[in-house]
């Protein structure tokens, strides 16, 4: 399934209540479809790895796309210049804890983790 196909079926399983509870919960409810997090993993499942889709759906400003990409993505492409780049889209707590356990934490690059540790820490503390 490609970028497109895969926002479409997304929007499929829009939710208008959950976006609304998700709201509550510090969630930003823009672009959001209100797609739970169980049915975001089968998806991912059924996609498997794949880094360039990664990045299409990251791109695409979808919060559920971008709870969706590093969950697809491959750790050992992820560069540097890839997890600072999502840092700096992160706007809200749910982004960076799906990024940071679902992808950035598997990196192979110890140094590639201490600079975005660095990097969310100080997103956080802006905010």
């Amino acid at each position: 399934m490609n970028g497109e196909g895969i926002l479409k079926q997304l929007k499929s399983f829009s939710n208008p209540d959950a976006v609304a509870g998700m709201a509550r919960f510090g969630i930003n409810p823009t672009n959001t479809y209100g797609v739970s997090i169980p049915v975001l993993r089968k998806m991912a499942k059924q996609i498997g790895k794949n880094h360039l889709l990664a990045e299409r759906l990251w791109n695409s400003d979808i919060y559920e796309a971008r709870i969706l990409a590093p969950m697809i993505d491959s750790p050992e492409m992820v560069t540097e210049r890839q997890m600072e780049s999502w840092v700096k889209d992160f706007d809200s707590w749910d982004i960076c804890d799906q990024c940071c356990s679902n992808l950035f934490d598997k990196t192979k690059s110890d140094a590639i983790r201490e600079l975005t540790s660095e990097a969310v820490q100080k997103k956080l503390a802006r905010k």
